[in-house]
């Protein structure tokens, strides 16, 4: 986005530079990435670093609230609350897409947030790769509050084993080999020698949980959850434990969590910086004691279930049959589209980016990371993005 380091990084970039850039980034970790990389960091002008900064003080602060504790305890489906939740989760995530306002001015405006581990070992590396692979000035990082690599790493490892042997942590997820951001679990592997287990693995005596390390019975003291329980419920995996009964395990990544900051929270948070959100079952009530239903625009909004995960589900041209249709209207919230800006120039046209601000929370939630995804077509998704290039998984530097 900054036009002289635009200009320079374009002028020095070829394939065989990117070629040899993913060829390190499939190889120096145990898998290689399951999703297109994107030719091109991002680099942020000042102005919008402030304003992406302030929005993410804005919403963050709004979760601390007693309002916001109160609003949140209804988020959890019926069935699906876990024993042993925390104050608060360790990990959260704000996402924005990058639009601009009425005067031309880039502005970050909220598509979503969680309270669910994304790629944190994953960008720790791709940092690394992709300076060893571009000519990315030293006064550029992609960390926050003052954090660097080895302070980042310092205090994802804290949070993940919090004192606990690693043959005592394990990653949680529902056969780990199989998901599109394996190569995130060789990172964490990599970076505190935790093992990535199935859930089907895990199995319990009593009020304690094990699984099998090198064939040897291993007791589980702590896990770091990566399970998204209602695409659990879409498979054929059975979990070895029955997971809403209490066991003397700590969690981090509560799975409660995922639920009471996500889709959830949108239509609580207000912000210059946040789209209006609103719950379909309200909006039907709102239009229909108004009778207004019709007079709604509904090609100003996307619809979105609240318990999807990587934009399943997403109706970005939602009809009013469709909604109509829809039996469990207090699972879907509709949303204020978001036009996202062609931004970053590219040999073959401009690019649009989101950009996900992950957040670090022990006493208090710290920004100290970010990652990116780049898109030309109408959504950030891999089918919208098909045989196109300057798309996909990246960073953003600022200084």
């Amino acid at each position: 986005m900054i036009p002289e380091i635009r200009k320079k990084f374009n002028s020095k970039y070829s394939d065989t530079v990117y070629k040899n850039y993913v060829n390190e980034i499939n190889s120096i970790l145990e898998y290689p990435a399951d999703f297109r990389i994107s030719e091109t960091p991002v680099f942020l002008t000042e102005d919008l670093t402030i304003k992406i900064i302030e929005a993410c003080n804005e919403i963050s602060a709004q979760l601390l609230t007693h309002e916001y504790k109160e609003y949140s305890k209804h988020a959890i489906p019926e069935g699906w609350n876990v024993p042993g939740e925390t104050e608060h989760p360790e990990f959260l995530q704000i996402d924005f897409g990058i639009t601009k306002d009425y005067n031309g001015t880039y502005i970050p405006k909220l598509i979503e947030l969680q309270a669910f581990p994304t790629i944190y070992g994953y960008q720790y590396f791709l940092n690394k790769i992709i300076r060893k692979h571009f000519d990315i000035d030293n006064g550029f990082t992609p960390y926050f509050n003052g954090y660097n690599e080895d302070s980042y790493i310092s205090s994802l490892k804290e949070i993940i084993l919090n004192g606990h042997s690693p043959e005592n942590v394990i990653l949680l997820e529902i056969q780990p080999e199989r998901q599109k951001t394996r190569i995130d679990f060789s990172a964490i592997k990599n970076l505190t020698s935790i093992e990535p287990v199935c859930i089907s693995k895990v199995y319990k005596k009593g009020k304690e949980l094990f699984y099998l390390k090198d064939n040897k019975e291993t007791r589980i003291d702590r896990i770091y959850n990566r399970v998204i329980f209602d695409e659990l419920m879409k498979t054929d995996i059975k979990p070895g434990f029955n997971i809403t009964d209490e066991y003397d395990v700590e969690w981090t990544g509560h799975p409660n969590w995922f639920y009471k900051i996500s889709k959830y929270s949108l239509p609580f948070l207000k912000s210059n910086y946040a789209s209006k959100a609103f719950f379909l079952n309200k909006f039907f009530w709102d239009t229909h004691h108004h009778e207004s239903r019709h007079l709604i625009n509904l090609s100003k909004y996307v619809l979105k279930p609240l318990f999807s995960f990587a934009g399943t589900g997403v109706e970005i041209d939602p009809t009013q049959d469709q909604l109509d249709s829809i039996k469990d209207k207090k699972n879907y919230i509709l949303q204020e589209k978001i036009e996202y800006a062609p931004v970053i120039q590219t040999p073959d046209g401009y690019s649009k980016f989101e950009i996900r601000m992950m957040y670090l929370w022990k006493d208090k939630p710290v920004l100290v990371n970010n990652l990116v995804r780049m898109s030309k077509g109408k959504m950030m998704g891999v089918d919208y993005n098909k045989n196109k290039t300057w798309v996909g998984s990246s960073l953003a530097f600022h200084r």
